[in-house]
């Protein structure tokens, strides 16, 4: 019997193995691929057509493409629906936070090598970031509570840090495949790696940069792509993002003014993560910008700087009120939030820690999406850390210690 065979265009997120691909988002000599047109036989091949490509031309049998362009759609709604979880917030807190006190560990451990010239294994930081991911998976808010914690002396470490976890959460949250996840984290740990050849003057300069300066600033890219280069084990797919995260979708960015099509889909997710935490931190030469005027900027420059999908996407899952948010409700009570949902923007879940009164009262979670009905407070107004006593890291800090008490 003849079986004859259609094409179809899907998302790179749903290819599978015995498929034949025919064409590409990009031309093929954008993606290091050896062949023009070939049959996805090993996962690492797939693996590769998903950090460079949003989307495929795959030619297959209608009865095994069919259900997966009725699955495209799904994979399009899920950006509109909150990431599923396993656990709580308050119970995966004591795994975030040593995760995310690991990985601070080994980005500092990192920095020293690179300053003092040993020899660096960049595969030790895949237990670190598999450790991030599990947690993320369980509950990424608890992860995203402990990104809030700021220090402006430890900008570069922590900035390293802030955008895996965000980017691993952000891959998540698009629909991207669990074994994409961990080197979707090195991208963004490892993206400005660049920058501790850069000099501290330069680097942590308080005013405006001279364009000299500016120019050897710029150089951080092709500086990190080459430290990633003198590591053969790691996926290329890191260096590819360490070297073009600064390129624009308008050709006008940095150091090689791609094109829009040839900015691989990993480094336009990092893009976007790498310039909101830059935004919304302290620096040694201005205070961080709130998060709804981050949003504002990425949201301007969708379509110049950045990838309008994902823009709107990343807006999505970061919410108006991000995880780890303080906030008044309009009953006066005062709340962290605990979770954004991602089709209704002002209504996150929260954790109420003050009653109407301001008073302290046991901590309990509401979610201000699940009910319709009037009494259900809406939010009044965002506060800033500490207000009326109440500070995340305090709370974070009652968390570990409450679940590591109730285990022992």
């Amino acid at each position: 019997m003849e079986t004859s065979l259609h094409r179809a265009r899907l998302p790179v997120d749903l290819i599978e193995q015995g498929m034949r691909i025919v064409k590409l988002d990009r031309p093929w000599t954008e993606v290091p691929v050896l062949f023009q047109g070939f049959t996805l036989e090993r996962p690492a091949e797939a693996q590769i057509l998903r950090q460079y490509c949003e989307w495929v031309v795959v030619e297959d049998e209608e009865t095994r493409l069919s259900p997966l362009i009725s699955k495209a759609a799904v994979l399009k709604r899920r950006t509109t629906e909150p990431m599923a979880e396993t656990r709580s917030v308050a119970g995966e807190m004591p795994r975030a936070a040593a995760a995310w006190d690991n990985a601070q560990a080994f980005v500092e451990h990192l920095t020293r090598q690179i300053e003092t010239g040993n020899d660096l294994n960049f595969q030790d930081a895949r237990p670190v970031i598999r450790a991030c991911v599990e947690s993320i998976k369980a509950n990424a808010s608890a992860m995203l509570w402990m990104s809030r914690i700021k220090s402006r002396d430890a900008y570069t470490a922590e900035h390293c840090l802030r955008v895996a976890i965000f980017t691993v959460a952000f891959a998540r949250f698009l629909g991207m495949p669990d074994e994409d996840l961990e080197v979707a984290g090195m991208c963004g740990l490892l993206h400005d790696i660049g920058k501790l050849k850069v000099p501290d003057e330069i680097l942590n300069k308080p005013g405006a940069l001279s364009p000299e300066e500016f120019r050897i600033m710029r150089e951080h890219t092709t500086l990190g792509y080459q430290l990633l280069k003198t590591d053969p084990t790691l996926d290329p797919i890191i260096s590819d993002v360490t070297c073009h995260h600064h390129e624009r979708m308008d050709g006008r960015g940095y150091p090689r003014q791609l094109a829009e099509w040839q900015i691989s889909r990993f480094a336009r997710m990092v893009s976007i993560v790498d310039a909101f935490d830059a935004i919304t931190s302290d620096r040694c030469y201005r205070d961080g910008l709130s998060t709804s005027d981050a949003i504002r900027i990425l949201y301007r420059n969708r379509g110049q700087q950045f990838d309008a999908g994902m823009v709107e996407a990343f807006i999505r899952m970061v919410g108006v009120y991000p995880p780890g948010s303080l906030v008044e409700l309009t009953s006066g009570e005062v709340a962290l939030i605990v979770a954004t949902h991602p089709g209704k923007k002002l209504k996150p879940r929260v954790e109420i820690l003050l009653d109407g009164d301001k008073k302290p009262v046991t901590p309990r979670l509401l979610d201000l999406s699940a009910a319709e009905t009037s009494a259900v407070p809406g939010i009044a107004r965002p506060l800033p850390d500490g207000a009326f006593g109440i500070s995340l890291q305090e709370r974070i800090q009652q968390l570990v210690v409450g679940n590591s008490v109730s285990h022992s």
